[in-house]
């Protein structure tokens, strides 16, 4: 979500703080905040104002109106404020279908003024610019300032000035108030923009003859410039809407999502409800939260959440666990449903996620038997089958009831099974799997392709059309004639901003099977390497595409390309896109990046608007053409892409906001139709950068689409564009349309949805008011979203039925092989691995050391001894053996200058070489003979020990051999002058090791060679050698434990196997 409220205090803090004006502002900080277990002692002390000044004490928590209300107490002292705050403290009350707390107060110095001196000023943002609405009346009786107020647009990137503000907005103010006020807008307007808000309302505003007051604030702010914005926002609290408690597992989720990629979204509507859902997509999630109202469950409507973006196996479960933990607090005497739904998704791989949720169930298992918790799955996309196995599979486990279903059941069909309005059905159709889709195994389809031979643009609609509808907003009619009308065909070339290996390859599988000649994408731009080449699949074969470091490079050398997808983040896909419309060969940028300021997106419009460029996006999937082209992820992996029919055009064209809604529009309207002719996720912000009404007059005028589909949802007031060129008869091809978010206006309080334009402000934003305005016009309307398939279904066979429409036999396409890693995630095929390890496993989502998780190891203090016990022998060593191993760490941490790994590692690097090259060069000159013993020694005296030999026969025997005892002898160490590295391990073996015969023969052997010379002792090598019996090891903690793994494993030689190689070979030139 983008447009969130702010406290009035937030706000007022913000202007106080950082408003550049010549206006003198008044009380400036004097705001005093009041809950139910304030200080007042230390709040008159932190504010000695209160003391001396009349004051005004109101709620702070986002409620509107408070002065007709009569929430609002004036000209007091403190003790009057005192006393007025104990009979409203926390007391319930009802405004409109919100119940709540007052539990928030706001205290400011009371101002006297004439009525004559309270303004209005507000500052909002629209797609064309920012909106300052004045009038010279304010206070609780402005009444209808939209009709009353005076009202200027600063267009994107003009500036506001006071000669402006002066002629346009303060043509009813007196002369003497013209100039503080004109300075103050100015003022304000640039803090509105500097500060990134979306709204800023202040009434009254009262200006005296000491200066400005502003009495009463209220605004929002774009959170997703919180990027920019954090040095002067700092840690923002933004409050619930009144009516809505703000609850810590909403605050978890919130967290949650500001840490991840993905999105993941929470908010509770009624705690005690009996139905939860848990949806995947911000659409998705929509659609279901109108279902469920539409069925008549909104008293019991729990939550309202949707979590997308591909979130990870531990993000899901932590999202999941959250839900759970809620619905398991409180039981219902009926028991509780829970609805695991969503869209048919593009990329998430729907398994992965369902992990998490199966991890969270068997976690909960209990409480959710307990409080009879009956559970219904829908889902489409990558492996679905697989996640609906595994999610089948645990209901049986546990004993939970839960009903699976695939994309073969209408997206919402589940919500009337957990209501009790539609059967359950035993044993429902299984979809086919991903692989049978792969395999040219039929040579007709259900579905037939179509041929045209009748352009649609002749054809007249028989539908009535209400006549004198009025639109909410002013109606351009006609598409920019620099914007061209088709955007993509079979020959489109495309760049790829960002390194999306998995995107473009679906991208130019997609072109394969769609029998394109050339590969859509030419080439990648990615800053963070230099030129270089990319492998990728064409059919059977390997290509390369190059990958630029700069955009200017890339457009140079390919002059053909006139589309750019980019998936930079948030933070540079601004800036990206605006460096690529500086190439006039460029038609058409995809944004795909969520979070995008609106303020930075009103600027990408203007521009693109000014060089006739078509922008799909921000926050969207992209688009899809079959048979021509498609955007980036749109439509999901290759079994979608055939079994949705998106490799050949159809005649229905479709326009939607949500990019996983899309993807159901695709399976939709397959299984109705003929199949999609095109069709676009605008992206769901506020402000998208094209709009419905752009793409819906492109199809008009594209002979090939015979009819319109549109999926509009609650916020903004484009759908009645769509009416009004519909009444106009600019639009008359059969529009199929049903916007969603019906649910809105059933809710007690404003609910902010997964889309970030998907919240109304006024009544015309409602998705019940467009539906019935687009209905009047004289679109095709479903009652709801059940049904749009059925009227989707109508319309087509009505154009069929008046030979509009022509079916043609289907043709089969061609057939593309599966990548290996995808094969193998769907366990269609098993190749031996090249390795073998038995000691650390990181694929997880913690590491794993010998069977242990990392939490694990530091939840029970392992230290380091304890580590190098689960990776060197596989199991938890005794306390006294990780103390010892740590022990020899400490001792052995450095040996001085002079022995040869050090003496090396000095000299190359005071010959400039880097760290690891001096360490490798060190530790190679590490042997027997000098700082290397520690093996040898264990060997050796290992061998000696075990063959029965007496100490003295070991020392004759290799005096008699000429090798050398390993582990005896010190350059300046003696039996007189001891090492007291070696006497401080010895004591610790003595009195903690169980058992310490090798050790007492090394010191038998050490009595006897000292007997020759003091200096032959047994020196720290030898010790920690004998000290480890049996255990020959390097002591390289980076690698020595998989050195032992492999030998213990008994591998052998490696060689890389040649179908894991490219051999790519400059061709054979004959001289």
């Amino acid at each position: 979500m983008s447009a969130k409220a702010i406290s009035e205090q937030t706000g007022k803090e913000f202007l106080y703080k950082y408003i550049c004006t010549t206006a003198a502002v008044q009380n400036r900080f004097c705001c005093a905040t009041v809950i139910a277990d304030t200080d007042w002692n230390r709040l008159k002390q932190d504010h000695p104002w209160l003391l001396t000044e009349r004051l005004v004490v109101k709620p702070d928590q986002l409620i509107k109106r408070r002065g007709k209300l009569g929430l609002v107490a004036v000209d007091l002292n403190l003790e009057g404020v005192q006393e007025w705050l104990k009979s409203n403290l926390m007391t319930e009350i009802t405004i409109g279908k919100a119940k709540g707390i007052l539990k928030n107060f706001l205290i400011e110095p009371f101002v006297p003024h004439l009525q004559e001196e309270e303004f209005y000023v507000c500052v909002y943002t629209s797609r064309e610019g920012s909106h300052v609405l004045f009038h010279h009346e304010g206070g609780v009786d402005v009444g209808d300032v939209d009709t009353k107020a005076q009202r200027l647009l600063v267009g994107i990137d003009e500036k506001l000035t006071e000669d402006m503000v002066t002629q346009q907005l303060l043509v009813h103010v007196t002369d003497e108030k013209k100039e503080v006020l004109a300075s103050f807008i100015v003022g304000l307007f640039n803090l509105y923009e500097d500060l990134y808000f979306t709204y800023l309302e202040i009434n009254p505003l009262v200006v005296t003859k000491e200066g400005v007051y502003i009495l009463d604030m209220a605004a929002k702010i774009d959170t997703t410039a919180d990027y920019i914005c954090k040095p002067k926002w700092g840690d923002v609290e933004f409050p619930p809407p009144f009516g809505r408690e703000a609850y810590p597992e909403e605050a978890y989720i919130a967290d949650l999502d500001a840490k991840s990629g993905a999105s993941l979204k929470l908010t509770l509507l009624n705690p005690r409800g009996r139905i939860w859902t848990m949806v995947a997509g911000g659409g998705a999630s929509v659609v279901y939260s109108d279902t469920i109202c539409d069925l008549g469950g909104v008293d019991e409507l729990a939550n309202y959440g949707e979590y997308s973006g591909a979130p990870s196996e531990q993000q899901t479960y932590d999202y999941a666990k959250t839900i759970l933990s809620l619905m398991t607090h409180e039981k219902h005497p009926d028991g509780k449903v829970l609805i695991i739904g969503g869209s048919i998704a593009n990329f998430t791989n729907v398994a992965a996620t369902f992990k998490g949720i199966v991890r969270a169930i068997k976690d909960y298992q209990g409480p959710l038997k307990e409080h009879e918790v009956t559970i219904f799955v829908r889902r489409g996309g990558p492996n679905y089958q697989e996640g609906l196995r595994v999610m089948g599979e645990v209901g049986k486990t546990t004993g939970i009831p839960i009903h699976v279903f695939g994309t073969e059941t209408h997206m919402t069909a589940i919500v009337g099974m957990a209501l009790g309005h539609r059967p359950i059905p035993n044993q429902p159709p299984v979809a086919a799997h991903t692989a049978n889709f792969l395999l040219n195994t039929s040579a007709s389809a259900a579905t037939p392709a179509r041929t045209r031979n009748t352009s649609f643009s002749e054809h007249k609609l028989t539908t009535s059309v209400t006549d004198g509808m009025t639109p909410t907003s002013n109606v351009c009619l006609s598409t920019p004639l620099a914007k061209a009308t088709t955007l993509f065909s079979r020959q489109t070339k495309a760049i790829v901003w960002g390194m999306q290996t998995r995107a473009v390859q679906g991208m130019l599988d997609f072109d394969y099977v769609c029998s394109r000649e050339e590969p859509s994408v030419v080439a990648m731009i990615y800053p963070f390497t230099g030129d270089h080449k990319q492998k990728f699949y064409w059919g059977h074969k390997e290509i390369l595409l190059p990958v630029y470091k700069n955009m200017a490079d890339a457009m140079k050398k390919h002059p053909d390309v006139d589309v750019l997808i980019n998936f930079a983040s948030l933070r540079s896909a601004f800036d990206s896109t605006m460096e690529t419309m500086q190439y006039p060969q460029i038609h058409t940028i995809a944004i795909i990046a969520e979070g995008i300021p609106e303020a930075l997106t009103c600027k990408l419009i203007k521009t693109a608007d000014e060089k006739g460029v078509t922008i799909i996006g921000p926050a969207t999937v992209g688009g899809i053409k079959p048979g021509c082209f498609k955007i980036g992820n749109t439509g999901g992996m290759l079994d979608n892409i055939l079994a949705s029919k998106l490799y050949r055009p159809g005649s229905v064209a479709y326009v939607s906001r949500s990019g996983g809604m899309s993807n159901e529009l695709n399976n939709i309207i397959s299984h109705t139709t003929d199949g999609v002719f095109e069709g676009v996720a605008i992206g769901g912000d506020r402000f998208p950068g094209s709009t419905f009404m752009e793409h819906v007059l492109r199809y008009q005028d594209t002979p090939g689409v015979k009819m319109i589909v549109v999926l509009g949802e609650i916020g903004g007031t484009e759908e009645y564009n769509i009416c009004q060129g519909i009444a106009d008869g600019r639009i008359t091809k059969p529009v199929v349309c049903w916007c969603i978010g019906t649910c809105a206006t059933m809710f007690s309080s404003e609910v902010q949805f997964g889309h970030a334009g998907a919240c109304a402000s006024q009544a015309s934003e409602t998705a019940v008011a467009k539906n019935q305005a687009l209905q009047e016009a004289g679109a095709f309307v479903p009652n709801s979203f059940d049904e749009l398939g059925d009227v989707i279904k109508f319309v087509y066979d009505d154009l069929v039925a008046k030979g509009i429409i022509v079916p043609a036999q289907e043709v089969p396409p061609p057939t593309v092989p599966m990548d290996y890693s995808w094969a193998r995630e769907l366990g269609l095929i098993r190749k031996p691995a090249s390795f073998m390890t038995s000691i650390c496993d990181e694929r997880g989502q913690e590491l794993i050391y010998a069977g242990m998780p990392i939490t694990e190891v530091f939840k029970e203090e392992m230290g380091l001894g304890g580590v190098l016990g689960l990776l060197w022998f596989q199991r938890r060593l005794p306390l006294y053996a990780c103390h010892f191993i740590e022990m020899c760490l400490m001792v052995t941490a450095d040996h001085g200058p002079a022995v040869s790994g050090a003496h090396n590692t000095i000299v190359c690097a005071r010959a400039g070489k880097d760290l690891v090259s001096s360490l490798t060069s060190g530790l190679l000159t590490i042997g027997d003979r000098f700082g290397g013993a520690l093996d040898a020694a264990a060997k050796q005296f290992s061998k000696a020990f075990d063959s029965g030999l007496l100490p003295m026969e070991f020392v004759n025997k290799m005096k008699k051999d000429g090798v050398l005892i390993m582990g005896i002898g010190h350059r300046v160490k003696s039996i007189n002058n001891p090492d007291m590295r070696v006497q401080i391990l010895k004591d610790f073996v003595k009195q903690h090791f169980p058992s310490t015969q090798l050790l007492d023969y090394a010191l038998e052997v050490e009595k006897i060679t000292t007997s020759k010379k003091p200096n032959l002792i047994l020196n720290v090598d030898g010790f920690i050698g004998v000290a480890f019996t049996r255990i020959y090891f390097i002591f390289n903690l980076c690698g020595s434990s998989h050195y032992l793994d492999q030998k213990r494993l008994k591998q052998g030689l490696y060689r890389h196997p040649w179908d894991d190689i490219s051999y790519v070979l400059p061709e054979h030139m004959s001289m």
